[in-house]
């Protein structure tokens, strides 16, 4: 008789996140994660970039960190050295620049050096999912500040800053998406980095830049990165290929002052990130990576505009968005009554995957019904259908919308 599987339960730590489910594919129509646009992934570049860098470096891959050193592949370090100036106005060496595992490895790292139980960290109130849920399990204290069209409030940040003070608290980092920030959208304009910036300096605290979304600019102009900008060497800054060559690929970067640096590079002990995607990415991008990322971003934009223009058709004024300034995500409020996260549960069943809002905020309330919806990856045709499916459901679950636009129109006539 075969004996009872043994329970491993009981010997999990406290705090232990729930179980993963197990895969079951895609959704045929999915809105959901950080994916690209499979059509503009380079991949005779790309293909062309691994033969090349192969047959030149390929014995290297036989040590750990090649030649470069734990801090990731030189030529990678050097081109990111050379595209950081020219793009936020950053000057810094390649010995200031850390290869990560993607950009969640960089959260982690950060997250690992400065934070404890019961520290105090500030972030926009709607933010990256990924940052908000390991702050969760880190049983940190999470100050969400509400964000308007250019991103984080300053008045409300100060006020928040100001309270802490007079409670003794000095929060050990506000992270910030400050450039296509995540999911609204915007872009902090300059003069606002300025008063982050000061406001940061006066109450000594650090600033955490997540910069994963900068090369999505639909008209390619971005003010310069809060690093740059920095008096006092303040801010610790993290960025990705993942939106601009392939998600896949799992290759980011930290770029910080070498005694912050150090640290991260201590507890970094899985040997060193993939070193053939970082070849890859050295050899593609030195040539390629000016001229491909204006023609990714023509495609993204045009896959937005379909997808506003399917919500319009679909869902008329019960749909309400700001266009977004770059990037591959639309931030979508819904009618109150529209419950974000039984959508979720009742689209999906229908074959379409959306992001809740209240999974994206630190206000659950004032996301409650709102959606993330990801236009990177599906096709207009699959953007245009899942969106009238999306409508179908919730007007099954909410009545919302009452009818389609078409419908009014043609009632107005």
């Amino acid at each position: 008789m075969a004996s009872a599987m043994f329970d491993f339960t009981p010997l999990l730590p406290a705090g232990s996140p729930a179980p993963a489910a197990k895969w079951t594919g895609l959704a045929k129509y999915s809105f959901v994660g950080g994916n690209n646009d499979p059509d503009q992934v380079p991949v005779e570049g790309l293909t062309e970039a691994v033969n090349a860098v192969l047959r030149r470096e390929g014995r290297t891959l036989a040590t750990y960190g090649l030649s470069s050193g734990p801090q990731g592949y030189l030529p990678l370090r050097q081109f990111l050295t050379a595209k950081l100036e020219r793009d936020a106005g950053i000057a810094c060496a390649a010995d200031d620049i850390l290869i990560v595992s993607g950009s969640l490895q960089a959260l982690d790292l950060v997250n690992a050096t400065l934070l404890a139980r019961g520290d105090t960290v500030i972030v926009e109130r709607d933010s990256y999912q990924g940052a908000l849920n390991r702050l969760t399990r880190l049983g940190v204290n999470v100050l969400g500040i509400p964000l308007d069209g250019e991103g984080m409030r300053m008045d409300i940040l100060a006020d928040v800053l100001a309270d802490l003070k007079r409670r003794g608290v000095t929060p050990k980092y506000i992270y910030t998406i400050p450039t296509v920030q995540n999911p609204t959208g915007t872009i902090m304009p300059q003069l606002r980095r300025t008063e982050l910036l000061a406001l940061a300096e006066q109450y000594g605290v650090p600033i955490f830049e997540d910069d994963c979304y900068a090369d999505l600019i639909w008209d390619g102009a971005r003010p310069p990165a809060l690093y740059s900008m920095s008096r006092c060497a303040n801010v610790i800054h993290i960025g990705s290929f993942s939106k601009s060559i392939a998600p896949a690929l799992r290759v980011g970067f930290i770029v910080a002052p070498w005694n912050v640096l150090s640290r991260l590079l201590a507890l970094k002990t899985d040997a060193g990130s993939g070193a053939l995607e970082q070849m890859v990415l050295a050899e593609y991008c030195a040539p390629h990576f000016t001229s491909h990322v204006p023609k990714l971003t023509r495609g993204l934009r045009a896959k937005l505009d379909t997808l506003m223009e399917a919500l319009n058709e679909q869902f008329g004024t019960s749909a309400e968005f700001e266009e977004p300034k770059g990037g591959i995500f639309l931030w979508v409020k819904l009618p109150d009554n529209v419950d974000a996260l039984k959508l979720y549960q009742a689209s999906l069943k229908a074959g379409v995957a959306i992001n809740p809002g209240p999974e994206w905020s630190t206000d659950k309330a004032y996301a409650g019904s709102r959606l993330r919806l990801c236009f990177a990856s599906p096709s207009h045709r699959e953007i245009r259908e899942g969106v009238a499916m999306l409508a179908e459901v919730c007007r099954r679950e909410f009545g919302v919308p009452a009818r389609s636009a078409n419908v009014e129109k043609q009632l107005q006539v």
